[in-house]
């Protein structure tokens, strides 16, 4: 394996975008602080959090930086163009708010965060890639890069357009490695073509390789080797080149230590375990569920106010189960909201999903749960 930035980097990444938190929505600061501990201790440095992660900036400077001596860990942070308001001056503002909100001095690692199709342009627009430029040359940051949602060729265009980038953090796991919408595979290639670093977001899918269907759980049990769900999901990610780390964004202790179990002393897949990972994306490959993770990207903007993951999961769940209460749950989650059939099909929802999904064709399916 060739060499590549951040190839000696422990391989498990906490990612500081899903914090414990308590039932007002305040993040568990002391919970944060035990999962780091455990982190670092057994060989993690890289976090990763993002000025658009509500608290997360914060409790990174009180859990990690005001806790560990600077050198002794790396911090990304991200700036993302998205808004109505939106200025250069305000947009590169969000660089100083988050260095104050860490107190980390400097960033070892700075994305321009979440470009696609519908905000690539914004990003030249307002001078942002000759801000992060300037930043670098400062010392105020180390490395800069992107994390992207978007198809080959808006890739391709990008590190052609800028080959100074050093990285770019990708959406990759099993799931979506061939899937033509997140394109994992692909987009790794002409990363790895144009000499390109890879973090990796979203190994798990959302949880949903975390919990998995049926199907692809009966394959892993059937291995009868104790590992966990999500092991298979970020192990089959960390066995590639070229992958800086694996963020994980754990929400608990437990989720923490269960990482560490088997990436401590990490090895990667061996040809019996590719197999098996194949067989589950062939599970996966026949199921029908929707493939949304709850991120929530799409209701930022609905003019419906429609709570589009929440009607997916009940989607999901009665397909899944028999007993399933879906009028009643589908009641609950669309309480005060708008309903499937509330959708005026303005497509803000399909520009903004990272999975690309086709969600006016699905909510139009999920009228189906009003009835």
């Amino acid at each position: 394996m060739s060499d590549y930035l951040g190839k000696d980097t422990f391989k498990l990444g906490f990612g500081l975008m899903r914090l414990p938190k308590f039932e007002n929505g305040d993040i568990d600061v002391e919970q944060v602080k035990q999962m780091v501990d455990l982190f670092i201790e057994a060989g993690g440095t890289y976090f990763d959090t993002a000025f658009a992660y509500t608290g997360s900036e914060e409790a990174a400077r009180k859990a990690l930086v005001e806790r560990y001596p600077r050198e002794s860990y790396t911090l990304a942070t991200k700036l993302i163009a998205k808004g109505d308001n939106m200025t250069e001056e305000s947009l590169k503002q969000e660089f100083w708010t988050s260095l104050e909100r860490t107190g980390a001095g400097y960033f070892d690692y700075y994305l321009l965060h979440a470009v696609q199709r519908r905000n690539y342009e914004l990003y030249e627009k307002f001078h942002l890639w000759d801000f992060v430029k300037e930043l670098k040359a400062k010392g105020l940051i180390r490395h800069y890069g992107f994390s992207f949602h978007a198809d080959p060729e808006l890739l391709e265009e990008l590190l052609t357009k800028h080959p100074d980038v050093e990285f770019v953090q990708l959406q990759m796991n099993y799931a979506d490695w061939d899937n033509p919408g997140v394109a994992s595979r692909r987009n790794w290639e002409i990363c790895k073509a144009h000499g390109k670093s890879v973090t990796v977001m979203e190994p798990v899918k959302g949880g949903i390789l975390a919990d998995p269907i049926p199907a692809v759980k009966a394959i892993f049990d059937a291995e009868n080797n104790g590992l966990s769900y999500p092991s298979w999901a970020i192990r089959f990610i960390a066995s590639k080149d070229h992958i800086i780390t694996v963020l994980s964004g754990m929400s608990n202790l437990e989720q923490m230590k269960d990482n560490l179990s088997y990436m401590r002393d990490f090895k990667p897949l061996n040809e019996h375990e590719e197999e098996v990972i194949r067989r589950a994306q062939a599970a996966l490959d026949a199921d029908q569920s929707i493939p949304c993770t709850g991120c929530h990207y799409c209701t930022e903007g609905c003019p419906m106010n429609i709570p589009i993951p929440e009607i997916f999961l009940v989607e999901n769940r009665k397909k899944g189960s028999p007993e399933f209460r879906t009028k009643r749950e589908y009641t609950i989650v669309t309480q005060g909201r708008g309903r499937a059939s509330d959708c005026i099909q303005c497509g803000q929802c399909e520009g903004a999903c990272p999975q690309h999904l086709p969600i006016i064709e699905l909510l139009e399916k999920c009228q189906a749960l009003e009835n």
